[in-house]
């Protein structure tokens, strides 16, 4: 990367531009900073910055966090300088599971010590630069909820080393290690062997945070909330009773749920299905319906026997009511007269027992897993009862087998809890997702699709997924993790393997679990993983769903990703709430698979089949430090490369993948989805779905063979709409239509009125722009011949109408009318939403350059001519569009050297054959004209670039490049200064460091 700046004299301008006064120019970069955990401004996206680019660092913090070491575990393996982290045992806060994880980092290369003071409280970071040194000290400590979540002041800081503040921070590290000892095993051991752990502080509220929610005593803190929850499941008194505790009380979730059942059964819904994250207490919210209905008799169907028993207690303690009220039909157990009935549904669908049924035996039916119930055995049982009301709860509603749950219920859905919202409520256990690259061989290969088992099981691959289990797993504490393998065979021979090695020091227990095995074997390899007698079990795609197993703590990846339902799936049966169970641990070993792109789309629940969306939530992912509820992603630079590779190079609107969207969204609505439906639903992007063909209609009629009623006329119009404003990234082209549509025309000042965001009118540069999108008057040829003729027209006085036609097709065609409808609707929600209306473009969003044509308020038929820059002085504009990685087949004469430098600096040449004399040239060091800077990493990206904001050409020089035939030719080069620092995800995203 070129280092050609002076950064001492860009600190000069921090200072001054942090202590003197505002108005100076300055990168700031460097300059002071408060961090206070709002929005991403967090101490842990300040941290993840400084390990990215410093050569040294001190941590002195008083206490410090198991869950914050995982947050920042790839950050500091990655770390190549002298780091050291200082700490202590005041008031016994940090546990000897902490410090057994701050071991670890030792041997890494990371100095860990312990500090002697009795009263060791400190909350500090330093970082060093080369000649400077940067510090962030203020209130927060080494924990996950400091580090992101709680409302702190730190103040960062930059100085020079010579500088006085420079040296009080040396001297002040020198002394944190004159009065500290190196952390050692003996230490831990001996602390472990007398820790006692804090008392837990009084909850702000009573509201609970898990499936199951009762009142407590103020002094209790959540885990022993869930702890005694948890222990009342298998209690029950002499009587029958379950053991006396407080009233059952929905949590803030469950209330909105219950409420939203509650206003369903009273619109007149006699069926209804809740779609529920695994592990957010289904069970419970069913009981408190039921206990809200009061109903006679109540029939609950599952599809497994071994969760009846647990099932039946919780609902005897939510009904407080005796067991004697609660009847199994099961196997042997024909318990069918008792008010309550629990039914296995391979038991209930027998032709002998459901003819014994009256179908209005029960007022109330409800049916766990209800996605199963496309098998015949379901459906029988269903079609027969004939309740008062029935609910079906599924955390998976959408099946790849054809069948549909949502009309099953009527398409009646009143509540979803998705996992990212479960999460965000801590209904589930936080995780921590590592994605790792895979084993290279010998031949610079590594595992794909087509891996050979002997490669697969080799012992080196062997000692790389042992040796990443002991980097990523959690210190001091013993696995119990799932493994889901590719095959069969590998799955048995890596356990075979596994079970001749050892992990962290103790001799590896296995056990490999596959469709082969009978369901009594399953469940007793459960129970042992359960007792911690397993450390793994190996298995393909056995545990997907179905399997409550709390006390999972890792979920390891050794398969290529081949949909984001089942990665989900298989993720979740790590993140219910156990326990002693702090977070779970995903280590997702990445090969080179062409599949690698449905990673982000299942851990972000990103269904929109849009490049940007996706490589945006990554982007977002690095930026922030954190996803829903304080979990993690984390990518190690390889894995990263090659999930980029894949979004990169896979079609994601294929044809294939749109007519899966569609049907999906068909069986959730009920009919042919609107764009608002995918809008509104967070699916895939409308932009993508109304501009794949001409128009929407046209994408429907191809994937679903259903036919419009569109005329050849209307047909252009939806096309120009679909392409024109629904993509225009503001809102001013979907306020205009929708002002004409409900008017006959609108003079120049009231359409001005229209677009007006802030209080004053629209610009008339803006007005216009907005108008030539409708009216085709400055788009390029192709696009007029494409279109055929507009859909607005100027009037004298510089009013503005509908044209005749449009108009007429608007009001006489109900289906032209719907669609028309439709795009305004969603293009309004969109622009909203995604774009920043307070300024032209929005950093870190991607923009073409005839949407830069058309946002400036230029000619689009400027877009053929606009490569590299364009100074325009009647305007004052100049976007400046970078490819920082060329193509080989580039000629010599526009292979410029354009990059980031850093956050705040971009090295950047003029054209070729240019000097500081040259008109173009001069506009831009004289500050005639604004420069806006749009980037896109290379060619394979598409023809969008990344705003990255507005700069300050500043020492500009002129300078020669090779030509084609080695001639050297003139050019200018200089620095761009950002006016706000770039994200430094984005930064990040820009430097490959890897090859893949």
């Amino acid at each position: 990367m070129a280092t050609d700046f002076n950064w001492l004299g860009d600190l000069s301008l921090d200072v001054q531009f942090g202590y003197l006064g505002t108005e100076r120019v300055a990168p700031r970069r460097r300059h002071p900073q408060l961090v206070c955990n709002d929005a991403d401004n967090t101490a842990l996206r300040v941290i993840r910055e400084e390990l990215s680019t410093c050569d040294s660092f001190l941590f002195s913090v008083a206490f410090v966090s198991p869950r914050a070491v995982a947050l920042l575990l790839t950050d500091l393996l990655e770390f190549q300088g002298q780091g050291r982290i200082v700490t202590s045992d005041y008031l016994a806060f940090n546990s000897p599971a902490a410090f057994a994880e701050l071991l670890r980092r030792q041997r890494h290369g990371i100095d860990v010590r312990i500090h002697r003071s009795p009263a060791f409280h400190p909350k500090g970071y330093v970082f060093g630069h080369g000649d400077s040194v940067t510090a962030m000290l203020g209130s927060s400590n080494l924990t996950e909820t400091a580090l992101v979540k709680n409302h702190e002041w730190n103040l960062r800081v930059s100085a020079a080393r010579a500088s006085d503040l420079g040296r009080q921070l040396q001297q002040l590290a020198d002394k944190q290690i004159q009065d500290s000892d190196p952390l050692t095993q003996d230490w831990v051991d001996l602390y472990a062997s007398t820790y006692k752990a804090p008392p837990p502080r009084a909850p702000r509220s009573l509201s609970g945070r898990a499936g199951v929610t009762t009142l407590v005593p103020a002094t209790c803190s959540d885990e022993i909330q869930e702890q005694a929850a948890a222990s009342a499941l298998a209690e029950t008194t002499d009587a029958g009773f379950p053991p006396a505790r407080p009233a059952v009380l929905p949590n803030r979730m469950q209330r909105e749920a219950l409420a939203a059942i509650t206003e369903a059964r009273a619109d007149g819904a006699d069926r209804a299905v809740i779609i529920s994250a695994t592990g957010t207490g289904k069970t419970i919210l069913s009981a408190l319906d039921v206990r809200a209905v009061n109903p006679d008799r109540m029939l609950f169907i599952v599809h497994r026997e071994q969760i009846l028993d647990r099932t039946m207690q919780e609902y005897a303690r939510v009904l407080n009511r005796p067991l004697t009220d609660f009847g199994k039909l099961a196997g042997a157990s024909k318990q069918i007269d008792r008010p309550f009935v629990f039914a296995t549904i391979q038991t209930l669908s027998k032709a002998s027992t459901l003819e014994s049924i009256d179908p209005r035996a029960f007022d109330y039916v409800l049916v766990d897993e209800v996605h199963r119930a496309g098998a015949a055995s379901y459906l029988k049982v269903l079609k027969h009862l004939k309740p008062d009301f029935m609910l079906g709860m599924t955390a998976t509603p959408e099946r790849t087998d054809g069948f549909n749950v949502y009309e099953l219920f009527d398409y009646v859905v009143p509540y979803e809890i998705r996992l990212n919202r479960a999460l965000e409520e801590e209904m589930l256990t936080p995780f921590h997702y590592y994605g790792i690259a895979d084993i290279s061989f010998e031949d610079g290969t590594s595992t794909d699709e087509f891996t050979i088992l002997t490669r697969l099981t080799s012992p080196e691959r062997v000692r790389h997924v042992l040796d990443a289990l002991e980097t990523y797993g959690q210190a001091g504490i013993r696995p119990r993790g799932l493994i889901f393998c590719s095959r069969k065979d590998e799955a048995r021979q890596l356990s075979e393997a596994f079970n001749q090695a050892k992990l962290n020091g103790k001799q590896l227990r296995t056990v490999a679990l596959t469709g082969d095995h009978s369901i009594p074997f399953r469940e007793e390899v459960v129970e042992r993983l359960e007792r911690g007698e397993l450390d793994y079990i190996l298995t393909v795609d056995v545990f997907n769903e179905g399997v409550d197993i709390p006390t999972v703590n890792q979920v390891v990846m050794l398969r290529q990703t081949q949909s984001a339902i089942v990665f989900v799936q298989q993720l979740g049966r790590g993140l219910r709430k156990a326990p002693g169970k702090e977070y779970l641990v995903v280590v997702d070993f990445i090969g080179n698979y062409a599949n690698n792109y449905l990673i982000p789309i299942a851990l972000f629940g990103d269904e929109s089949l849009n490049k940007e969306s996706v490589r945006q939530n990554l982007i977002a992912a690095e930026e922030i430090g954190v996803v829903a509820g304080l979990s993690s992603v984390r990518f190690d630079k390889v894995a990263e490369a090659r999930v980029l590779a894949s979004i990169s190079q896979t079609r994601l609107d294929d044809m294939p993948k749109l007519r899966l969207a569609l049907m999906a969204m068909r069986d959730r609505v009920g009919g042919v989805p609107r764009l608002w439906d995918f809008w509104r639903f967070e699916s895939t992007d409308p932009i993508v779905l109304a501009t794949r063909r001409e128009h929407y209609p046209a994408l429907v009629q191809a994937a679903l063979k259903e036919k419009s009623d569109l005329s050849p006329r209307q047909g252009k119009a939806l096309e120009l709409l679909s392409h024109e404003m629904l993509t225009a990234k503001r809102l001013g082209e979907t306020r205009l239509l929708k002002a004409l549509l409900e008017s006959e025309s609108l003079e120049r000042e009231d359409a001005r009125e229209v677009l007006a965001l802030h209080g004053d009118p629209a610009s008339e540069r803006l007005l216009d722009s907005v108008i030539d999108t409708f009216t085709l008057e400055q788009h390029a040829e192709a696009d007029q011949k494409r279109y055929t003729v507009g859909l607005m027209q100027r009037l004298e006085g510089g009013g503005v109408a509908l044209t005749p036609e449009f108009r007429w097709d608007y009001r006489s065609s109900r289906p032209f009318r719907t669609e028309v409808d439709d795009l305004v609707r969603t293009g309004e929600s969109m622009a909203a939403s995604l774009y920043d209306s307070t300024r032209a473009f929005t950093p870190g969003r991607q923009y073409s350059r005839k949407e830069v044509c058309r946002i400036l308020g230029w000619p689009r038929k400027y877009t053929s001519t606009l490569y590299g820059y364009r100074a325009d002085v009647a305007t004052g504009d100049c976007p400046i569009f970078v490819t920082l990685h060329k193509g080989d087949g580039i000629a010599s004469s526009t292979a410029y050297e354009d990059a980031l430098l850093d956050q705040s600096t971009m090295l950047w040449y003029s054209r070729s054959r240019r000097t500081l004399a040259s008109a173009e040239v001069d506009h831009i060091v004289k500050g005639r004209v604004k420069l806006s800077i749009f980037v896109k990493k290379d060619d394979a990206e598409g023809s969008l670039f990344y705003y990255l904001g507005d700069a300050t050409p500043l020492n500009f020089e002129e300078t020669t490049m090779p030509g084609d035939g080695g001639k050297p030719l003139p050019i200018v080069r200089m620095h761009l200064k950002f006016e706000e620092p770039i994200q430094a995800s984005l930064f990040d995203y820009f430097h490959p460091v890897v090859t893949v």
